[in-house]
């Protein structure tokens, strides 16, 4: 079975364990595979790098400028275990420096346990840097809906190098990128690729809400064929620049390792996430209380709906924003079409504040960047009659 999971690593050279990790997992969310043989690196993985390398992209040049700036996170879960030896309650991750005051970026999963209202975060975080200091760390703030950790480090005699952030917006599939990391617990591991895709959706660890597996999701996601495995939660993920586009925190696989299909939050998402946790310890997010399908030119001939685009509503959340300003699910039923089960006689959405919904702009990615409170107003097919709704956006619950 194919299962995406997040990359909490491994509790690396402390302990073998088998199996994945599974994103909600409170038992396995500390535990990854630990490599116990020698690597084997492909043929076509040294051709990929030698034609990135002839189209101008130095993986050489790019881990010399930026591997400094990437750190080793360990947390601890049951205590501090430095006078016992260590049973697998140990996590291990990575993350990168964002300014030179001590603040570090990681993935919420690698300093916490847990999803949802069921997280607890780790009761020890410990930062080792590339020339081998090992400082203690205070968590600043945790972002369940984003995945993104702040976490900060005394800087008193500690040289640090903050990355350059970049931007998610304009990527383009088939661009070089370099993720590097703590993969198995091999720390300042570099690996490169390409920009296998853009716009994918991943679970946050915010379960009980809309999005995919029952969890609300994580949108604008970048997939790459970058070697990612166990312990690169919370490494950056840069282009040829050296500027961080993604913070690597998934996998795809059917074998528990990584197989080319690695999933890194967006830039963007997570400087949005930073700053909110930098100054309150925590991040809103806006909720609309729907779940939609997309539409597409099929689907809309099937069922008659006015436009090819759009979001057609399949449930509506009791008590939310969308249940007060009266959006629809519909009666009809459902229907199966193209192998999928479609509700339909539902609200057809087809822009939000005059914009409209398109496959790479949907309603999750016009909403995740506004405020709790906002209004918005969305065009509305409902029985063949078009009409703007005022929704007042809520606070997404955890």
């Amino acid at each position: 079975m194919t299962t995406r999971t997040v990359l909490t690593a491994c509790a690396a050279a402390l302990a073998l364990a088998t199996g994945l990790t599974a994103c909600g997992g409170d038992d396995d969310r500390g535990l990854g595979a630990v490599s116990a043989g020698p690597v084997t690196t492909a043929t076509t993985r040294v051709e990929v790098v030698r034609q990135l390398a002839d189209g101008g992209f130095d993986p050489s040049t790019v881990y010399a400028r930026e591997a400094p700036g990437v750190v080793t996170v360990i947390s601890l879960f049951d205590g501090d275990r430095e006078d016992a030896r260590p049973s697998g309650a140990e996590g291990l991750g990575s993350g990168f420096v964002i300014a030179a005051d001590g603040r570090i970026a990681t993935n919420a999963h690698v300093v916490t346990n847990g999803s949802g209202a069921d997280v607890r975060p780790a009761e020890t975080v410990y930062v080792q840097f590339a020339d081998g200091n090992q400082v203690p760390a205070e968590i600043v703030g945790t972002d369940l809906n984003s995945d993104v950790a702040l976490i900060k480090v005394d800087p008193a005699g500690l040289t640090l190098r903050p990355l350059p952030l970049g931007t998610s917006r304009g990527l383009t599939v088939g661009a070089p990128v370099a993720a590097i990391g703590s993969p198995f617990g091999e720390p300042q591991s570099l690996s490169v690729g390409v920009i296998s895709g853009v716009n994918r959706t991943i679970d946050s660890l915010n379960s009980g809400g809309e999005g995919v597996g029952g969890s609300f999701a994580i949108n604008g996601a970048i997939q790459t064929d970058a070697a990612i495995n166990h312990g690169n939660s919370g490494g950056p993920l840069v282009d040829a620049g050296g500027r961080v586009i993604g913070v690597n925190a998934q996998i795809q696989t059917t074998g528990g390792g990584g197989e080319g299909v690695g999933f890194a939050i967006p830039v963007d998402t997570v400087r949005r996430s930073l700053a909110q946790l930098a100054e309150k310890g925590t991040v809103d997010y806006a909720w609309i209380g729907v779940s939609t399908v997309p539409v597409y030119p099929q689907l809309a001939d099937e069922f008659d709906l006015p436009s090819d685009t759009g979001a057609l509503v399949q449930s509506v959340t009791p008590d939310s924003p969308a249940d007060a300003a009266g959006l629809s699910a519909g009666d009809d039923g459902e229907v199966t079409f193209q192998a999928s089960r479609f509700r339909v006689g539902g609200d057809l959405i087809t822009s939000v504040d005059g914009r409209a919904l398109t496959r790479d702009y949907d309603l999750a990615t016009a909403i995740a960047p506004l405020a709790p409170g906002t209004v918005v107003a969305l065009e509305v097919w409902r029985d063949g009659d078009r009409r703007t709704v005022q929704v007042t956006l809520g606070t997404r619950p955890s």
